[in-house]
């Protein structure tokens, strides 16, 4: 019976633990938000939320905010589990997650990226899908210079992919890659140093790479421009929602930390992170 009642509290201890670990978030005087959250998901989404969260932890001394990085299915998995208080999509809601809560703070946009060397300013949806399942393997079949495609694509469970292929009414399968990366950077990175290479990230870091000399450019797409004012006026095809997710009953820090990421108070941090409000 001892061992018993030892098995029972160490598994009660354990649980204990783990609530601490996701941001039970307690609250102190006069209604002051305490403890720590974890917080994890979409690498698109979390550059974002860690600036939003230094900010939250300047207007409360007693928090402290764990943002990990890990892909949107990452997110889904933890929330659901337990392990994180709060997660991060760079997408909407799947029909099998209806049970999850989800709350926008920011848009974006999904952009196809070449070596700024490429002479491609623009390909069509057919194009697109031509170059991605491998029945065009030459830039010269689609307008450019002699030169082998190579097609930079993501990893599964990386929301990117799960738009780029709903969009184009393609499965993963029907892909034909020459790298497979996993977040924006790694893209950005491979495109950059392949004039030959093409993949497709967010508008918001591709933006943002761009305006400070990486090697990189944004074709149009079927003659949209890809551009942040065409997501603010919803005129981009491929545009998303970054969305915070949580499962169950939220803590007081995590309730206190959705409100402020989805406020007009870090409108300022979202579009330095080259997005777009959720909110005017």
């Amino acid at each position: 019976m001892r061992v018993i009642r030892s098995m029972l509290g160490l598994a009660l201890l354990l649980n204990l633990l783990v609530i601490a670990a996701c941001g039970d978030g307690a609250t102190g005087g006069e209604g002051e938000v305490q403890g720590r959250l974890i917080v994890t998901g979409s690498s698109t989404v979390a550059p974002l939320v860690g600036e939003i969260a230094r900010r939250f932890e300047q207007k409360h001394p007693g928090v402290r905010i764990d943002v990990q990085a890990g892909g949107s299915s990452q997110a889904v998995a933890d929330v659901q589990r337990g392990t994180a208080g709060l997660g991060m999509i760079s997408r909407s809601l799947a029909e099998s997650e209806r049970h999850l809560d989800a709350t926008t703070i920011a848009r974006d946009g999904i952009v196809l990226i070449v070596h700024r060397d490429n002479p491609i300013d623009a390909l069509s949806d057919e194009q697109v899908v031509d170059i991605f399942t491998g029945r065009v393997r030459n830039w010269k079949d689609a307008g450019g210079d002699d030169g082998r495609i190579t097609v930079v694509n993501k990893a599964d469970g990386r929301a990117t992919l799960a738009i780029f292929l709903d969009h184009y009414e393609l499965q993963s399968r029907d892909i034909k890659p020459g790298v497979v990366i996993g977040d924006n950077q790694q893209g950005i990175r491979t495109v950059a140093g392949d004039p030959h290479a093409i993949s497709y990230v967010s508008i918001g870091t591709a933006t943002f790479e761009a305006s400070r000399g990486t090697a990189i450019r944004m074709p149009r797409i079927d003659g949209q421009e890809p551009t942040l004012e065409a997501v603010h006026r919803g005129e981009y095809a491929l545009a998303r929602p970054l969305n915070l997710i949580t499962h169950g009953s939220r803590s007081a820090l995590a309730e206190a930390f959705i409100a402020f990421a989805s406020s007009p108070e870090v409108h300022d941090l979202v579009e330095a992170q080259y997005f777009v409000p959720a909110v005017e």
